[in-house]
């Protein structure tokens, strides 16, 4: 039988930073715990702060295919398109076999995948990287910077982008947000927050010119550095996509479930 500890510490995680998150956005952003499901939803132009989750432990292929219907529900009554996040590793083996085609007949289609991690590595030693400088996001000219870079290494528009970060003040205090600086221009980003005892790794991003540099490990292990620093927290958690699942394991991270993606169909 799985260990479903880290999994679930993997779900809690993103309910807990993105509620934060969503309603930093929009203070009157759709942000409900129903039975089963995690809405997160700001209803903006960024697609990342749409979120539906699965939170069930265990589920059933009978109860999957319902909640997966409930969840698309909710996906169609707002206006911006946004993801359901699901964590494989919380279903049955019945379930996670019939969860592709469960999704399917719910209207929802596979986006990409992903994979929950966890470990106890804080702290880290002060980051170095012989190309770069760091910068912590403190106005809004930097905020937008990350913004950008974001939004170009995953295919959004940049005013997608700066429609969900560029009028935060949280991301300028609470979050600890880095740019990586390569002559003084920014090629990658990295934040950590706190939440519910960990440090919570998030929306790390390398600008597509930039890449297999070392840049995006490099901000990150600054971002843990400066939030373990200043919170005093030992163990982080983080949601890798498939280009940065490779990376993270060398800096201490250990993978738990993983994920998959799902927007509505076209």
């Amino acid at each position: 039988m799985r260990d479903l500890a880290d999994s679930i510490e993997s779900m809690e995680q993103l309910a807990a930073v993105w509620r934060v998150m969503v309603l930093d956005r929009d203070p009157r952003a759709d942000v409900r715990d129903l039975p089963g499901i995690a809405v997160r939803w700001a209803d903006c132009r960024f697609a990342f702060w749409n979120c539906v989750t699965l939170t069930d432990v265990g589920a059933d292929a009978g109860l999957l295919k319902q909640r997966l219907n409930e969840a698309a529900e909710v996906m169609r009554s707002k206006e911006q398109s946004g993801f359901l996040w699901v964590f494989e590793d919380l279903l049955d083996d019945e379930a996670r076999a019939v969860l592709g085609e469960a999704a399917g007949e719910a209207g929802l289609a596979y986006s990409f995948p992903g994979t929950g991690m966890a470990g106890d590595l804080l702290p880290l030693p002060e980051p170095v990287h012989p190309e770069l400088t760091f910068a912590r996001v403190s106005d809004d000219e930097l905020l937008r910077a990350y913004a950008d870079i974001n939004s170009r290494a995953y295919g959004f528009p940049l005013e997608d982008g700066r429609d969900g970060l560029a009028t935060s003040s949280l991301w300028k205090s609470e979050v600890h947000a880095y740019l990586g600086l390569r002559d003084g221009t920014p090629v990658s980003c990295a934040a950590t927050v706190a939440a519910q005892g960990r440090l919570f790794v998030m929306m790390v991003a390398t600008d597509p010119e930039w890449e297999r540099r070392g840049y995006g490990e490099a901000v990150t292990r600054k971002a843990l550095y400066e939030g373990g620093r200043a919170t005093g927290l030992t163990r982080a958690t983080l949601h890798a996509t498939a280009a940065g699942a490779p990376v993270y394991p060398r800096i201490g991270f250990e993978p738990n479930s993983p994920m998959r993606f799902y927007s509505l169909k076209g």
